[in-house]
């Protein structure tokens, strides 16, 4: 996602970044960008992302609830792994890593609510898995109302991770 977010990153962007983890992209993209909101539903991922990142705008959020106004970029690396309710721990890593039976849930969700929080001519990175399902994520994408572009992929371990570009139908980008 850092490579795709580097090459995406323009000066001029608001940004969002959801589900900042350890915070390497807020420290990173921070200077490259107008400004740079990042937010976590994890305490404890809003507090390594502090310590490394400076002083970016920190939310402790889901998605984009409590959020407002409008980016041109959007940055989501989610829990997409298919998970199943036995396979839960209770902990805090659940919220990092479980996506769901399917492991789309908490894609879909971010997809149903992109277009209110995407300024025109906005776009959005997003980090699936092959266990996710590339098909299945780009059409969900294009039922609501966008296009998609894988922009990188690479191979990690049991799993081929992609990064998708997302945007709406009919901007020239």
């Amino acid at each position: 996602m850092l490579g795709a977010a580097l090459a995406e990153a323009r000066m001029e962007d608001r940004t969002l970044e959801i589900g900042c983890g350890s915070g390497i992209l807020a420290r990173e993209l921070s200077s490259r960008v107008q400004c740079l909101i990042a937010t976590d539903i994890n305490p404890h991922a809003l507090h390594a992302t502090r310590s490394r990142a400076g002083d970016v705008e920190l939310i402790r959020a889901d998605l984009f609830k409590g959020i407002g106004g409008r980016f041109d970029l959007v940055l989501f690396n989610p829990p997409y792994l298919p998970f199943k309710p036995e396979e839960r721990s209770g902990g805090w890593i659940d919220w990092a890593l479980d996506g769901g039976e399917s492991g789309r849930e908490t894609v879909n969700r971010f997809l149903r609510e992109l277009e209110d929080h995407l300024l025109p001519g906005g776009r959005a990175l997003l980090l699936i898995s092959s266990l996710t399902g590339l098909n299945e994520v780009m059409e969900t994408a294009c039922t609501q109302g966008f296009q998609a572009k894988v922009v990188l992929n690479e191979r990690c371990f049991f799993e081929q991770l992609y990064v998708l570009r997302i945007w709406r139908k009919g901007d020239a980008l």
